[in-house]
């Protein structure tokens, strides 16, 4: 089967992917393009998952950086050789041409980021606590220090949780609500006292209160859609053993 990459045209012309689970060596629950060393899958065949998703962007294998997130609000500038160990953070940015960003996900949000002109990219691995903590903030500053400028970054995220599937509990509601209380307008009444986040719509209001040019969501839902994307909460649901990831990537 042929991988399947979903692309944004604000980040155009830059390569750049949201590849969904089709077309990749793994089986059983990580059936597909599962390019998560986190998860329990062979390494041998995450190996390969990976080197396939950078061959469809054509990007040498090397090439590919990611760091070991956390859900923080840390970012890493890439440049130069990078060793084997994988830094801890939940961002990266770029302006060293041919290098490439990857973001592992499985529910929380992919986000990409470019300023074509200037050159420099930007990938965040963003669920509500990074986000909450300023991971978008923090990666679209580190992008300006390399000379991208506010206003001609764009920015799209990739397949995430939509909020119809994103039940939670009222204690994370207040922490969201508690640092500003427009962000009421994400969350809707669910059975009892549970509520339903719109995780991506967060994102979006945190993207353009950061005043970058322009933000989009490709509005694609992991949870929902089994037969294209990985979701740790459809896993956790079905008490399955584990879970495959994600895999989002730019170019510089």
């Amino acid at each position: 089967m042929m991988l399947e990459i979903l692309t944004s045209d604000m980040l155009q012309p830059l390569a750049h992917g949201f590849f969904t689970r089709r077309g990749g060596a793994s089986s059983g629950v990580f059936a597909g393009l599962n390019c998560g060393y986190g998860s329990s899958d062979q390494n041998d065949i995450v190996r390969i998952n990976r080197d396939r998703a950078a061959d469809a962007l054509e990007i040498a294998p090397e090439a590919l950086v990611g760091v070991e997130q956390i859900h923080s609000a840390e970012v890493v500038t890439v440049h130069g050789d990078r060793g084997e160990d994988l830094p801890r953070a939940d961002a990266m940015v770029t302006r060293e041409p041919g290098r490439a960003l990857a973001i592992l996900t499985a529910d929380c949000m992919p986000v990409l980021l470019a300023d074509a002109e200037a050159g420099v990219v930007g990938a965040a691995h963003a669920g509500w606590r990074g986000a909450r903590a300023g991971v978008i903030e923090a990666t679209i500053d580190a992008m300006v220090e390399l000379g991208a400028r506010r206003k001609e970054i764009s920015a799209a995220i990739g397949p995430c949780i939509s909020q119809s599937a994103y039940e939670v509990g009222p204690d994370m509601m207040d922490e969201i609500v508690g640092d500003d209380f427009e962000y009421t307008q994400f969350f809707a009444q669910g059975d009892g006292d549970r509520v339903h986040f719109d995780l991506a719509g967060y994102g979006l209001q945190r993207l353009r209160d950061a005043g970058i040019g322009a933000a989009e969501w490709l509005r694609h839902c992991t949870y929902s859609d089994e037969r294209r994307f990985f979701s740790y909460r459809r896993s956790v649901h079905r008490r399955e053993a584990d879970y495959g990831r994600l895999i989002s990537v730019i170019r510089a």
